[in-house]
């Protein structure tokens, strides 16, 4: 914190690769921290936005055994991780007594959104629906919930993993999916009109879900549609889609209060993302770059860099790299200024580091301005 002009509203923590222990661990002890000194009551992670409701019923209420809640409650296979586990264990334990108002939450910020498919918007819809027709006139609804059932059909026809490598596959442009997007524009419609009756009306956490329901049935919609694109920006509108829904719930859950962010760097860094598939430049606005252009100085930004992760292959860093002179210190972990860092390195650039593994994205030293501090930890392995 004393790097940072402010407490920010949103904390965020990168890491170079997703499901290292050490990395884990190293954020469930930073949390801890943050709400014991700093007063920070709220986690989010980059996991399903959705499912993460289940992980926050548990620790606030004591909802579904953790053995549920770890199965039914993250995206990405990420309930199986030992960190995640812990930390859901130690909020429940710590909420344990505790009034509202004390207690810490959890969240997703990510769309329900797979590698190989995206969720059918039927959740979200339907629960948008269901929310304001128990709360407002019929007559204001644009629907009936039998009509977005009816549009909607077979979820199958939503997640079928073919689409994602043939847009010809999907059903993100059909009549049917264009005139979801319409209601679904509209019931938001409806949600904003009607904000000053239905905050009367609701538990704060039910207004807060309708809000949820709402991003993520536009946003999946949205994916969807460019799920169906045939150009050459195609891949470039998905990766765009998915880090503003990131933004969009990440700007929602700065409102509530101080809340630590956990993704990979690549989700956090407020310059612009790139990568080539296909041989082709893909360029995007990744969600730390979309929530820092509004919140400024109330958004913080700290990358995680990693010295090795031998069981992968990772080994000892070239010693002009960043890691490398970083690796050169004596201890096991540190948290490192960017600016004193880049002042140390003066005016030759460090080398950019080359991962033999896939799974590793190593430090790009041009991002390095961009951070508002470094954590570095020596070995995935041993570090904890």
């Amino acid at each position: 914190m004393g790097l940072l002009p402010a407490r920010p509203r949103l904390l965020a923590l990168g890491e170079p690769t997703h499901g290292e222990e050490a990395l884990l661990g190293l954020r469930n002890d930073l949390f801890r921290q943050l709400v014991e000194r700093e007063g920070y009551r709220t986690i989010t992670i980059e996991s399903d936005c959705l499912m993460g409701l289940v992980v926050d019923d548990h620790v606030t209420s004591g909802t579904g055994t953790l053995d549920e809640v770890m199965a039914r409650g993250f995206s990405h296979e990420w309930g199986a991780f030992p960190g995640n586990r812990e930390l859901v264990r130690w909020m429940r334990a710590y909420n344990e007594g505790r009034p509202a108002s004390e207690r810490v939450r959890f969240a997703g910020f990510d769309g329900p959104l797979e590698i190989t498919a995206a969720a059918s918007p039927r959740q979200a819809l339907t629960a948008l629906h269901g929310y304001l027709a128990a709360r407002v006139d019929a007559g204001l609804l644009p629907c009936t919930a039998e009509t977005l059932d009816r549009l909607l059909g077979a979820d199958e026809q939503w997640t079928n993993p073919a689409a994602m490598m043939d847009p010809t596959r999907s059903v993100g442009r059909t009549a049917e999916a264009r005139e979801l997007r319409l209601l679904a524009d509209e019931l938001v419609a409806v949600l904003d009109a009607q904000t000053p009756h239905l905050v009367a009306a609701s538990a704060q956490d039910d207004w807060d879900r309708a809000r949820l329901y709402g991003r993520t049935a536009t946003g999946l919609l949205r994916y969807h549609f460019a799920m169906a694109d045939t150009s050459p920006s195609r891949m470039a509108r998905l990766l765009g889609v998915r880090d503003s829904m990131m933004a969009a719930n990440l700007l929602a859950l700065a409102e509530r209060g101080p809340t630590l962010v956990h993704a990979h760097n690549s989700h956090l860094q407020r310059q612009k993302s790139s990568m080539r598939m296909g041989g082709l430049p893909v360029e995007w606005w990744s969600a730390g770059a979309l929530v820092s252009a509004q919140l400024g100085e109330e958004y913080a930004f700290l990358a995680t860099a990693l010295g090795t992760i031998r069981h992968h292959g990772v080994e000892t860093p070239p010693p002009d790299t960043i890691e490398g002179l970083l690796y050169a210190l004596p201890e096991d972990r540190y948290v490192v200024d960017s600016r004193r860092l880049a002042a140390t390195i003066g005016e030759v650039a460090p080398a950019a580091r080359v991962s033999p593994w896939f799974g590793y994205a190593p430090l790009d030293p041009a991002h390095l301005s961009g951070t508002d501090g470094l954590v570095f930890v020596k070995d995935a392995v041993s570090s904890r």
